[in-house]
């Protein structure tokens, strides 16, 4: 077997995991944010800072399933049933919550479920991808390259913790881009609650950073010995200083930068993961390697994808760029 194609696989997988997390993540910790507000218009302009996106922002979650599937199906076949139970609570949610989105403008004024769909899908979407992160990071139990566990495996107090560091992260996110892109109350509230938003955060990261090398040997091990110490140093360091100048920047007035640095915080929290488990796709047990598909159908869908890609990478910048600006209370895009 080609050893570089699962390596390049795991990388588009992972650089469509981290643009799903990040794209996705603000319009869904705007939603979990909603209860914070009872103000019709606020709502609406809340809601109107993500209407072009949230839609599309899902194609990165679609594109790091399919790929998982193509270039890992023996992973696929033993993480899906792993979590087969957070996995379907995620997408009910997740449609749940684009549902809700569409409805609340049709169903106006009598909208108030879909308000609440909105809030409850959103949130239940982002702790559900909480729970099915720390149960990949505990690990799953395989025997003979098939799933062994049981189906309640995923739910243990470090799984719980993850699914409210995630929640709090998105809501963290989508704070700081309403900094970035809202103004007037909706702005000014948001910088506040950016505020403590990033101390749970902080916490959250520092507390799985502890837990998982006391916890799991082989990380402990990929951490802690002297020679990968002196390369592996700077990311915790690194993300205590972004946490830092978010910190700076919400209290300089800044609008832009607090929102860069929550995804500087994720992007480097994602690869300490990384560094935590590579090259281990079903830890502890299996490798890239162990459960990668034949080369020639990784090859063949790498084509494909060395076309898409580019196409969807044009098409976010191009919608990014063309609704730039500010929303204001009295504008919109329904």
């Amino acid at each position: 077997m080609e050893w570089y194609l699962p390596v390049i696989w795991a990388g588009l997988i992972g650089t469509a995991v981290i643009l799903y997390v990040v794209l996705d993540g603000f319009d869904l910790g705007i939603a979990i944010l909603f209860p914070t507000t009872k103000d019709e218009g606020e709502r609406d302009q809340m809601m109107n800072s993500v209407a072009p996106f949230w839609d599309g922002n899902e194609t990165w979650l679609v594109l790091g399933g399919g790929g998982l599937w193509v270039a890992f199906p023996t992973a696929y076949a033993i993480i899906m049933p792993a979590f087969y139970l957070p996995v379907t609570l995620m997408l009910l949610a997740l449609i749940f919550r684009g549902v809700a989105f569409e409805f609340r403008w049709v169903a106006k004024p009598r909208h108030a479920v879909w308000d609440l769909a909105f809030w409850l899908g959103s949130t239940l979407a982002a702790f559900s991808q909480g729970l099915i992160l720390g149960g990949l990071i505990q690990g799953i139990t395989v025997v003979d390259r098939q799933f062994a566990g049981g189906p309640f495996d995923w739910l243990t107090p470090f799984t719980l913790m993850c699914g409210l560091g995630v929640v709090l992260g998105y809501a963290l996110l989508g704070a700081t881009w309403l900094v970035y892109k809202t103004e007037g109350p909706v702005a000014e509230r948001a910088r506040t609650q950016a505020k403590s938003l990033l101390l749970g955060l902080m916490f959250f990261a520092a507390v799985v950073s502890l837990w998982t090398p006391f916890e799991h040997e082989r990380i402990a091990a990929r951490w802690f010995t002297l020679r990968n110490l002196a390369f592996l140093w700077p990311f915790p360091l690194l993300t205590a200083f972004c946490g830092f100048m978010v910190w700076k920047r919400l209290h300089g007035r800044h609008e832009f930068t607090p929102f860069a640095f929550t995804i500087a915080i994720f992007v480097l929290c994602f690869l300490g993961l990384a560094i935590s488990n590579f090259p281990y796709l079903v830890p502890p047990s299996l490798t890239i390697w162990d459960v990668a598909a034949a080369p020639s159908s990784q090859i063949f869908v790498a084509l494909g994808v060395i076309f898409l890609l580019p196409m969807i990478l044009f098409y976010t910048a191009f919608v990014y760029w063309t609704f730039r600006g500010k929303v204001k209370a009295d504008s919109g895009y329904h």
